[in-house]
């Protein structure tokens, strides 16, 4: 079975984008990008070095030290971030046909990324105006005040499963509060990225306020080169685990600002007084949607004994109907892995998996895509804590379901691994859903819910999951130094010193 769907006016070529202009690299380098469909060459990317950032970051450093966009009122900037959220809202469709062709990612599912996209930059263009910095008064003596300032050059690296999205999520909030910009996409998903400067030049962003280098991360490449400037004084991450340890290490030097949204192996806990139904469907849903490449994915489901052989009959039945199919295809649930490299990772999990539990559905190819990145939903069962597949960051459609007794139990085991992105808790009984949320080591819990985010509220991991939090005005804390400013209103009694002996 093959697939000819390639959307309308695909470049050949991409280039970066610095101080406002389109650039090839210094050094002409460039690399292939494939679409994951058929894994075949469907462009140029520039390759970006140590100069190319050099020369990305003097622009924004420029934009920062010289132009208007950090000196804008808050309003001025809201104006072009709404607009800029209008841009991506009336090109959804095109951003999602772009976005799945280049990720694998099913188009009704690209679609609502595009559209959180827009979302973002309209919450934070409406926060930054809606910011209320802090006062404290000492009456008859003394106001204090807090002034929010820019930091300066944010260096933004972006990962592959929902490129597009993920970029605007730190896009959002940095322009928000003033600072200029170096975004490092993902090397495997450049083309959505690419669509930024035309819309940011629409909005009306000042030149140097944004730039894109296009690249690889390793050393002497582009994101490891923006990792080490002296002029970034600000690091957002988002990624794997160990990547973030590198650049942790490389950073430390410049004792820089670092926000890193890293791996998980997040549990989803079903009790027996567990509505069934809704957690059935959520779990499937939460590990199989976005290709199973989700941070939050709950791919560790933990049942109670009680209900365990009905969970996972009905769980094995529901994810064997799960449709596979071309990314394109809006009846399409799960599509294409982003790369061979990645589809060949998750592959070789599925072959440890069939050694370590009992494989129930799924467990390789599905019938008819013998060609391209794709993966049959996987469901493990019976796996022991002490496995890879429990342990490990699959970052697919690969799921493990292991038994439980009693809450301790169940709290042990959701807590048994070096992860702690998210939980997520399925129980009728109020105060087992609060103990549980409050011991469970996750940055963020949803209990009788999937994953539906409040963008007020903090996003972040613990333990191996993360550094910081983002979102709301975690956001607006991250990207903006805090100066205190102390007035004295009353007479001045100073302490003095070295009137001695006058």
């Amino acid at each position: 079975m093959t697939d000819n769907h390639t959307p309308a006016d695909l470049p050949e070529r991409i280039q970066h984008y610095i101080d406002g202009a389109f650039v090839d690299s210094l050094d002409g380098d460039t690399f292939d990008v494939l679409e994951p469909v058929s894994n075949t060459v469907y462009l140029q990317a520039a390759s970006g070095k140590v100069a190319d950032i050099d020369r990305a970051v003097a622009a924004a450093k420029k934009a920062f030290d010289e132009g208007p966009w950090p000196r804008m009122l808050p309003r001025e900037r809201s104006r072009i971030l709404h607009r800029i959220a209008d841009i991506v809202e009336s090109r959804d469709k095109r951003l999602a046909e772009l976005e799945s062709y280049d990720s694998g990612l099913p188009i009704t599912q690209a679609l609502g990324q595009a559209r959180r996209a827009a979302e973002n930059f309209r919450f934070f263009a409406d926060l930054i105006v809606a910011q209320a910095d802090d006062t404290y008064k000492v009456p008859g003596r003394q106001v204090n005040y807090v002034n929010r300032k820019p930091i300066g050059v944010a260096g933004l690296i972006t990962p592959w499963n929902t490129p597009f999205m993920l970029e605007s999520w730190k896009l959002g909030p940095a322009l928000a509060t003033g600072n200029t910009v170096v975004l490092k996409p993902a090397e495997f998903t450049p083309l959505s990225a690419s669509l930024w400067p035309e819309i940011f030049e629409e909005a009306g962003l000042p030149a140097g306020v944004f730039n894109l280098v296009n690249g690889f991360g390793e050393e002497g490449f582009a994101g490891d080169s923006l990792v080490k400037h002296p002029d970034v004084p600000l690091i957002s991450f988002t990624g794997e685990s160990r990547t973030g340890q590198i650049i942790f290490a490389n950073a430390a030097p410049f004792l820089k600002g670092l926000s890193m949204e890293l791996g998980g192996k997040s549990p989803a806990v079903v009790f027996a007084d567990a509505d069934l139904d809704a957690a059935v469907d959520a779990t499937i849903f939460g590990v199989f949607s976005l290709n199973g490449e989700r941070c939050t994915a709950g791919s560790r489901i933990l049942v109670e004994r009680s209900i365990y052989d009905e969970f996972v009959e009905r769980y094995a039945a529901q994810a064997g109907r799960v449709k596979v199919g071309y990314p394109h295809d809006p009846a399409t649930e799960v599509g294409a892995l982003v790369h061979p490299e990645h589809y060949e990772k998750v592959m070789s999990y599925v072959e440890i998996g069939k050694t370590e539990g009992r494989l129930v559905a799924g467990g390789g190819q599905p019938e008819g895509f013998e060609t391209g990145n794709f993966v049959a939903p996987t469901v493990f069962v019976d796996v022991p804590p002490t496995a890879r597949i429990f342990q490990e960051e699959i970052f697919g459609p690969v799921v493990a379901i292991t038994p439980f007794d009693n809450d301790d139990e169940a709290l042990s085991l959701a807590n048994n691994t070096k992860y702690g992105l998210a939980a997520y808790i399925w129980t009728n009984d109020l105060k087992r859903a609060h103990n549980f949320a409050q011991n469970v080591e996750a940055g963020m819990v949803w209990l009788n819910s999937n994953n539906v985010r409040d963008l007020r509220t903090p996003f972040g991991g613990v333990k191996a999951s993360g550094l910081g939090h983002e979102g709301g005005y975690r956001s607006i804390d991250f990207y903006t130094d805090q100066q205190a400013v102390h007035i004295n209103l009353g007479e001045v009694h100073n302490p003095v010193f070295g009137k001695q002996g006058r």
